[in-house]
């Protein structure tokens, strides 16, 4: 069965275009375009079908995409949403990731690497290409987490030294001898414990303080 996808994004030619190359995806579909977070919600509201992903853009009117995707976090969080958008910006990046979006790609993004990042997206719960991981790692390696401060469980450190593979959390889970909902735990609580969004950044963590 194919992912669905909703684009929200207020220029409607880019929009259409974009459902258009999607739907020639293996894999993905996309149900309906939205022109802001507003619609987007109020489609929710009329009981439109609740999509796997969505293709969020930043800039628009009415409900941008920064306020959409810190919705969708509180309402709906099991949408994985991919930032979609021409602003590659340090700023940009940072505020959608820690806002909760999952993926961050620019409009002039190749079909096929749009493609490869929905199926990373989809079946690791993350994308970010290397140009966003550098801003990630930047802006982390400013901040002043650090493993003298934050007390990190043997366990916890075993899960982070797999966060830097590519590993699934299932395939993790099956490494540390545990289920897949434990790996989870571990990822929720050191989240909290840190700050973080996501694996990325766990990751970035384990490689800055020695857990790789």
């Amino acid at each position: 069965m194919k992912k669905t996808i909703v684009i929200v994004d207020d220029h409607v030619l880019i929009a259409k275009a974009l459902e258009g190359i999607i739907d020639n995806f293996k894999d993905f579909e996309v149900i309906y375009v939205c022109e802001n977070g507003k619609d987007m919600i109020q489609k929710f509201e009329n009981n439109s079908k609740i999509p796997d992903i969505i293709l969020l853009d930043i800039s628009m009117p009415i409900m941008d995409g920064f306020e959409t995707v810190l919705w969708l976090k509180e309402n709906q969080p099991d949408i994985k949403v991919m930032a979609l958008s021409m602003q590659g910006d340090d700023k940009s990046v940072i505020k959608m990731i820690k806002n909760g979006a999952k993926g961050y790609l620019l409009k002039n993004t190749h079909p096929k690497d749009l493609e490869t990042a929905l199926v990373k997206l989809n079946t690791e719960g993350f994308f970010y290409p290397e140009w966003a991981s550098r801003i990630i790692f930047s802006n982390l390696n400013n901040e002043k987490e650090s493993k003298d401060t934050v007390r990190i469980s043997d366990r916890e450190k075993e899960f982070l030294k797999y966060t830097v593979t590519e590993l699934s959390y299932k395939e993790i889970a099956d490494k540390m001898c545990c289920s897949p909902r434990t790996v989870e735990s571990y990822r929720d609580q050191l989240c909290e414990k840190l700050d973080l969004k996501t694996r990325v950044g766990l990751a970035v963590f384990a490689m800055k303080n020695g857990f790789d």
